[in-house]
């Protein structure tokens, strides 16, 4: 059977991998299939979800961006430090998205207009960023939110095992795949990452496109800061510290490749479910974050390998698939 265009054997294999990780703490991890354990798999995977859809544009334009992590926590301090100056929440919001917007804004300059590589630019903003919000706030914390925020990160959708705070990531995923894998933008997209003197040539603006990109990276920055601080009722400038390992992982893990060019929302959001689920079920074997934190690393190293093999993987795949099942005399 042959897959869409929008689909590739890697995207259902690591999804199948994702069913079957889901499956294991089904049958054989206590506690796993509770309500509450559901719920609290999916809330930890909000921010993530978040983030990891500009990192994945941008992997595909051959850029990234390493400042997303600290992008949220100082939109988040700003937010904290707005409510804590009086602000009405939705003042205060208005405020974390235009902070980020700017932040992904000054990372798209000083790439497009400067033509500094992205890779050195978001390694600098990446502590550039931190600095500020440990500047703004310091080591303390914006603990007394709004209760309509509080609400937002601790309650379900109604009698549901599924949190609020994956609400946001639930009304983007859609219009985010119809985007890239249905639309011109799209299209030009992956033109650019394949080659980008090729789509210059070809009349794509491959500079305004790659800006506004670090620009939507800067927004969902913001949206995902807003959900942390909602979801651990606290601001402060050390939130999310490391998480863009993991929203790197996740996107190169689904398929993306470091080489640009390539890349489907199938994958990474199979990729997702993937990381979100060992880091879950490590937690319920009473493993701690910082070994959680190497299992993805070594997921990164593995995603990487993948990437240099992943065209005879794919074939082989394929092959397989073609074969189907061998029959008996």
């Amino acid at each position: 059977m042959k897959l869409p265009l929008w689909l590739s054997v890697w995207d259902v294999f690591i999804c199948a991998v994702a069913a079957l990780a889901t499956l294991y703490g089904l049958v054989f991890v206590h506690n796993f299939g509770t309500p509450f354990n559901i719920s609290q798999l999916i809330a930890g995977g909000s921010e993530r979800a978040l983030l990891v859809l500009p990192i994945m544009l941008l992997l595909i334009t051959r850029d990234i961006d390493l400042s997303v992590a600290s992008t949220l926590a100082l939109t988040s301090v700003l937010l904290g430090l707005s409510l804590e100056a009086g602000l009405a929440l939705p003042a205060a919001i208005a405020i974390a998205l235009v902070s980020g917007a700017l932040l992904g804004a000054f990372n798209g300059m000083m790439t497009t207009l400067f033509g500094l590589p992205s890779l050195v630019v978001t390694l600098g903003t990446m502590a550039l960023f931190r600095g500020i919000g440990y500047v703004l706030l310091g080591t303390g914390s914006v603990n007394i939110l709004p209760e309509a925020l509080t609400n937002f990160g601790f309650l379900n959708v109604g009698s549901l095992p599924i949190p609020r705070t994956i609400l946001p990531f639930a009304i983007i995923l859609p219009v985010f795949a119809v985007v890239l894998h249905a639309t011109p933008l799209g299209r030009r997209i992956f033109a650019i990452g394949g080659n980008p003197d090729t789509a210059k040539f070809s009349g794509i603006a491959v500079d305004r496109i790659r800006f506004w990109l670090f620009v939507f990276s800067g927004v969902m920055c913001a949206i995902a800061g807003i959900v942390y601080t909602a979801r651990l009722a606290n601001a402060r400038a050390n939130n999310a510290f490391g998480m863009e390992l993991d929203v790197i992982t996740i996107a190169m893990l689904g398929g993306v490749s470091v080489f640009g060019g390539k890349g489907g929302v199938a994958g990474v959001f199979g990729s997702l479910c993937l990381v979100t689920l060992i880091r879950n079920l490590l937690g319920i074997s009473g493993v701690g974050g910082d070994a959680q934190s190497t299992v993805v690393g070594m997921l990164l190293i593995i995603a990487l390998l993948a990437g240099n093999f992943s065209s005879a993987i794919s074939a082989r795949l394929k092959q397989l698939t073609r074969q189907g099942p061998v029959a008996t005399q």
